[in-house]
């Protein structure tokens, strides 16, 4: 499996995946810049995504919804804060509701994704930072470190065929 850390660090309401993979950083960026790669790892297996909006620029929004393993729904969205393809993407990540609207009862946070050469491959830093331990707690009860690590181990797949 390609993540090789885990590191939540309370005292700066962060948490941080770190994940090595055996491509380019222009390869791994296309996981992300191309929605319908996206698309295939984004989520945990059971939750595959569908991204419906996808403008990887300044101020752009990415929209998309995960089908869980009875057909429900759960949608989501991206504010796009800055890009400097293919090495760092930043962005407010959040909760919608069933039509799509912005959740304002549920956390949000920012994550910068860092992409660096490493011994010929990629190192991938995905840092997520909390505006509350309160908010921080909600998304680990939610199964967030559990989810992006099974998301982020459908990489090495994509990234292989």
């Amino acid at each position: 499996m390609s993540v090789t850390g885990l590191d939540k660090d309370l005292d700066n309401l962060t948490f941080t995946l770190i994940a090595d993979f055996a491509a380019p950083v222009e390869r791994v960026w296309q996981l992300w810049a191309d929605p319908r790669q996206l698309e295939r790892w984004w989520g945990p297996p059971t939750y595959p995504a569908t991204v419906e909006e996808h403008d990887l620029t300044p101020g752009g929004d990415v929209t998309y919804f995960m089908t869980g393993p009875e057909g429900d729904k759960h949608r989501g969205w991206w504010r796009i804060a800055s890009v400097d393809a293919p090495t760092t993407l930043e962005f407010t990540d959040g909760f919608a509701d069933a039509d799509g609207t912005p959740s304002a009862d549920m956390p949000t946070t920012t994550t910068r994704v860092t992409l660096t050469e490493r011994d010929g491959g990629t190192r991938m830093e995905m840092r997520s930072a909390f505006d509350t331990r309160e908010q921080m707690d909600q998304l680990a009860e939610m199964g967030m470190e559990e989810g992006l690590r099974e998301a982020v181990g459908q990489m090495d797949g994509l990234l292989a065929g």
